[in-house]
């Protein structure tokens, strides 16, 4: 039997925020893949080397978890007054899909930087020295993101000194903004309610009832109290993601929250949307040491927050839910504004710094009530990016 030799494609391996994924132009893939479809996310699978029942990537690029199993298909964008195209994929790790039904935040960093390193913004838009503003179409979700990236002589800057916790090495800051952060029609409140009453199962809370923030803002997010859930809010990644019967609870929980959003029908369907909506538990500031071993004090924070990715709690915060996180700490009388305002009355609150599993986050956002709702301009943080190889990636030849 005859085998056929593996091919190569041009690709960038990059670290955004605290994610890391597969960077392709949308001209570099094979004619099949830069459609939709199967063929393109059979090969984006066997690039991160899923599924793989081991849980483990050993036979492709991706690092069997949710924040490095990611891929990243870029072009020139067609939309008015933009640079670029940005479309992501979320592959999953032990089973065949690629969701496609939200955006990542952490990488919305790296793909500003990658955008000006594939040659796809204008040349006379990039300074020799300064910040290029790289005005990038979401695609997944059809919004608006600029990325900040600093430029010296000429080319993307990325050491620096700034430093990001979850991410143990400085580099140079990227300044994010999302514009009309709010998915979908524009409800960032797709019940109409600050806080909802979920109807759960009493074997999952007793007394078969959660207050929850459900918010289209970044991406779609359910927000819970760590207290009602029976946590702290300091818990970090061994504390959730060893317990089995936490996890399963909280998928379920998401599923239960995703059908009340009108995301699913029915919740089976959360099955195949694994990307979205996102779960998280807050709880007021309060000391806690962090992954690395760091303390650290009530007094840096405003609140704790911790989420969910892909079933798993993440490491640190997904760039996105961060977003939601300020959307949210923005509007008096969300679950996440009245753990930020602990000790005093809800109001709203143009930045917070929450803690994560990893350290502190800083997000801020610009909300007003209009027209009878709620609307959020945009939300900003900072985040950092770098390359960390160029080249070709080879995989095996895909059947035709």
């Amino acid at each position: 039997m005859s085998a056929k030799p593996q091919i190569t494609l041009p690709a960038t391996y990059m670290r955004g925020g605290t994610s890391k994924g597969v960077f392709f132009r949308l001209e570099d893939l094979p004619l099949a893949a830069q459609t939709p479809g199967q063929v393109r996310d059979a090969l984006l699978m066997r690039v991160i080397g899923s599924p793989d029942p081991y849980g483990k990537h050993t036979d492709g690029m991706g690092g069997a978890t949710s924040s490095t199993s990611k891929c990243v298909i870029m072009n020139k964008s067609a939309v008015p007054d933009h640079d670029v195209d940005y479309l992501y994929g979320q592959v999953a790790i032990d089973h065949p899909f690629v969701d496609w039904s939200g955006n990542c935040g952490n990488l919305s960093t790296a793909a500003g930087a990658f955008a000006i390193h594939a040659g796809l913004v204008d040349p006379t838009r990039v300074p020799h020295n300064g910040i290029c503003e790289v005005r990038i179409w979401q695609a997944n979700i059809h919004k608006t993101i600029i990325a900040k990236v600093p430029i010296t002589q000429g080319r993307v800057q990325e050491t620096g000194d700034f430093m990001l916790d979850g991410v143990t090495f400085p580099a140079a800051e990227i300044v994010l903004e999302f514009v009309d952060p709010v998915d979908g029609d524009g409800a960032i409140f797709p019940t109409g309610n600050l806080i909802d009453r979920l109807e759960v199962p009493e074997t999952l809370i007793p007394g078969g009832v959660l207050h929850a923030t459900l918010i289209n803002a970044g991406i779609p997010t359910i927000f819970l109290n760590a207290e009602e859930l029976g946590y702290q809010g300091t818990e970090l990644q061994q504390a959730i993601n060893s317990d089995n019967a936490a996890l399963a609870k909280f998928e379920t929980l998401r599923a239960i929250g995703a059908v009340k959003m009108g995301l699913i029908d029915r919740e089976e369907q959360a099955k195949t949307r694994q990307h979205t909506p996102k779960i998280a538990f807050v709880a007021p500031a309060q000391d806690y040491q962090t992954s690395s071993g760091k303390a650290i004090s009530a007094g840096e924070l405003d609140l704790h927050v911790r989420a969910l990715s892909m079933g798993k709690l993440h490491h640190a915060m997904m760039g996105t839910c961060a977003v939601a996180i300020g959307t949210a700490a923005a509007i008096p009388g969300t679950l996440v504004n009245l753990a930020a305002c602990a000790h005093e009355s809800s109001q709203p609150l143009s930045s917070v710094t929450f803690g994560h599993p990893s350290g502190t986050l800083t997000v801020g956002a610009k909300a007003c009530y209009q027209d009878g709702k709620w609307q959020v301009s945009k939300a900003i943080m900072s985040r950092s990016a770098r390359i960390l190889m160029a080249g070709e990636v080879y995989i095996p030849a895909m059947p035709e």
